[in-house]
């Protein structure tokens, strides 16, 4: 498994390229997995306040809608846990509705092995209707590396998507990195920036008005009950693929 961690990490650093994830969950990855025994319920709750308006490809556009999905992980191993999603849409326009559904199994490098920076690799395959994503049937690698420095916090997600029906099945790989930094300005609250890429195949780069980048504007919560989580966000769009404005906010609740 280790080979197989750093093969990952390595590949992704000489990647270039963009997809961004759908806005149903907007989430820079931490390494860490959910504790063996465990189970960890999220809700990701996003609205796209300035979005897309038209029809293309066949999916509903994004302007004014909400997208609910709510998460279930369970830890298996110290170093192992399985994530279920289900994803929900509410709109005008008969835009409401059941998206789809994805599994993600998640490996972590054992703390046992000591390396200086926290490493895992998330698997996540599943569906969602055409109305919602032209690409149907969709896999996300995602090696995670991240590192707390003090009061400051680092993580990079050089995520690659493959879709397997749709526009994007024939064009390869597809590179979406995520990034996220972070200042504890108290022990609750920490403020930060995150950001989220799609720039398309490797190697064959979109022109930059067709790739997709966003910035956030985020805060987390370190409340005094560590089995609750809070994210929030407002974000910007930097091209015109990109949803111009969102906001999101992530509930978690471990059991």
């Amino acid at each position: 498994m280790r080979k197989i961690l750093l093969l990952c990490v390595a590949l992704s650093t000489f990647t270039i390229r963009l997809m961004a994830q759908d806005n149903y969950e907007i989430q820079v990855y931490g390494s860490e997995t959910v504790e063996k025994g465990h189970t960890m319920v999220e809700l990701h709750s996003n609205y796209t306040a300035n979005g897309s308006t038209a029809v293309v490809d066949g999916e509903y556009p994004t302007n004014h809608i909400v997208h609910e999905t709510i998460e279930i992980t369970h830890g298996w191993t110290p170093w192992f846990e399985t994530g279920f999603y289900f994803f929900n849409a509410l709109g005008d326009d008969g835009r409401s509705g059941y998206v789809g559904s994805h599994i993600r199994p998640r490996f972590a490098a054992p703390e046992s092995w000591k390396w200086p920076v926290g490493v895992s690799l998330s698997l996540e395959f599943g569906f969602q209707k055409a109305q919602y994503s032209a690409n149907t049937t969709t896999l996300e690698i995602r090696p995670i590396v991240d590192k707390k420095i003090k009061k400051w916090y680092l993580a990079f997600n050089p995520t690659l998507d493959q879709s397997f029906k749709g526009p994007d099945e024939h064009r390869g790989l597809i590179y979406s990195p995520n990034l996220k930094g972070s200042y504890d300005v108290t022990k609750v609250v920490a403020l930060g920036l995150e950001y989220y890429g799609g720039t398309g195949p490797i190697f064959h780069l979109d022109p930059y008005q067709q790739q997709q980048h966003q910035i956030f504007a985020a805060i987390d919560l370190n409340t005094p009950d560590p089995n609750w989580e809070f994210n929030g966000g407002i974000g910007l769009g930097l091209t015109n693929s990109t949803d111009k404005a969102i906001f999101k906010i992530i509930i978690g609740r471990r059991f």
